[in-house]
């Protein structure tokens, strides 16, 4: 059949399909489907959409959960006396010098005035709550009738005697209607090695503030000074030394089987001490030795001063590179101790 035979209406003729004869168009399938209309684009934004607000949800509860187990890292000290018992810290930008240890810590430090009826005498304390507790040594508020606190403002609490320890020369001291104080991180003096560089924060002579810097000289020190607080009154405190020793305002010690400051007495207590050569003056005693990352690795407690040993009788030759610390780790073992009043 030739094209002109083809009935009306029929198919044109189409090329054969390898047997020469023309043949009809295959099945309406051959011909390509026109493509399904594109979806709004609104559609493919729901589920970018929908993502974002999964991720800021996440974002806003994970950011919850890490505050949350902050807080109570931060607000749950160690009960552990090798454990650190976080507070203000120097800056990450300052870490490792003594200007940054300074301004970190110094907030911290108060100087501590005690009064009896025998005089007063100047020592310092640490902030270690935000509600006024303070620690300091036993021999600086020892028989003291009254106890006075100024803050680095300049700002003055009295104080009460919380606890003491004499067997340690520990004591807690509490601020009277203190609230929002920053506070010392208790560090971990196990962690100290010889020569480690350390800087010490105080009141002595009465200068508030006093930063002094130096190492750590040796390590587990047996140090022996007075227990009985009957051997700490009378002419020191009047001279505000804060050093209570009998006739020259230092406190006294034994070490290496030689007395230093005056007569000891026959009721002492020895703990193991770290020595240091940053420089102790009178009225340093109580306050804090601190490691390079600000943490509190100690309260210094005793110093030689070479005017001891030259008849002088009096305390201005000051430091000569002599001085000791009670260890961090004891003030935390001993802090449930002089919270509930102390040792006998």
């Amino acid at each position: 059949m030739t094209e002109s035979q083809r009935p009306s209406g029929e198919y044109p003729m189409y090329p054969s399909y390898g047997n020469g004869d023309a043949s009809y168009p295959p099945p309406p399938s051959y011909f390509p489907t026109p493509p399904a209309p594109a979806e709004p684009r609104h559609r493919a934004k729901r589920p970018v959409a929908l993502l974002a607000a999964v991720a800021i949800a996440s974002a806003v509860v994970g950011g919850g959960t890490a505050a949350f187990v902050g807080q109570l890292t931060h607000d749950s000290p160690t009960s552990t006396a090798g454990g650190v018992i976080p507070g203000t810290t120097v800056s990450q930008s300052s870490k490792g010098t003594v200007a940054g240890v300074a301004k970190a810590v110094s907030p911290m430090v108060v100087e501590v005035k005690a009064s009896s009826t025998a005089g007063e005498s100047t020592g310092s304390g640490v902030v270690i709550t935000s509600d006024g507790e303070v620690a300091t040594n036993n021999h600086v508020i020892s028989g003291a009738s009254s106890v006075k606190v100024t803050l680095s403002t300049g700002r003055t609490y009295t104080a009460k005697v919380v606890g003491t320890d004499p067997a340690k020369d520990l004591a807690l001291i509490k601020l009277h209607g203190a609230s929002g104080l920053k506070t010392a991180t208790l560090g971990d003096s196990s962690a100290l090695a010889v020569g480690d560089q350390v800087v010490a924060i105080g009141s002595p002579e009465g200068l508030t503030g006093t930063v002094t810097s130096g190492i750590v000289s040796a390590l587990g020190r047996d140090v022996t000074v007075p227990k009985d607080d009957g051997n700490n009154q009378g002419q020191s405190q009047g001279q505000g030394q804060g050093w209570n020793a009998p006739g020259d305002g230092l406190w006294p010690f034994e070490f290496g089987g030689r007395q230093f400051n005056g007569d000891t007495g026959e009721s002492t207590t020895t703990y193991k001490a770290i020595q240091t050569d940053a420089s102790l003056n009178p009225g340093n005693s109580g306050g804090a030795l601190i490691n390079m990352n600000g943490e509190i690795v100690g309260i210094n407690s005793a110093m030689y001063s070479a005017s001891s040993s030259n008849g002088s009788g009096g305390s201005d030759a000051g430091s000569v590179g002599l001085g000791f610390a009670i260890p961090v780790n004891t003030l935390k073992a001993d802090l449930g101790t002089l919270r509930s009043g102390g040792a006998a």
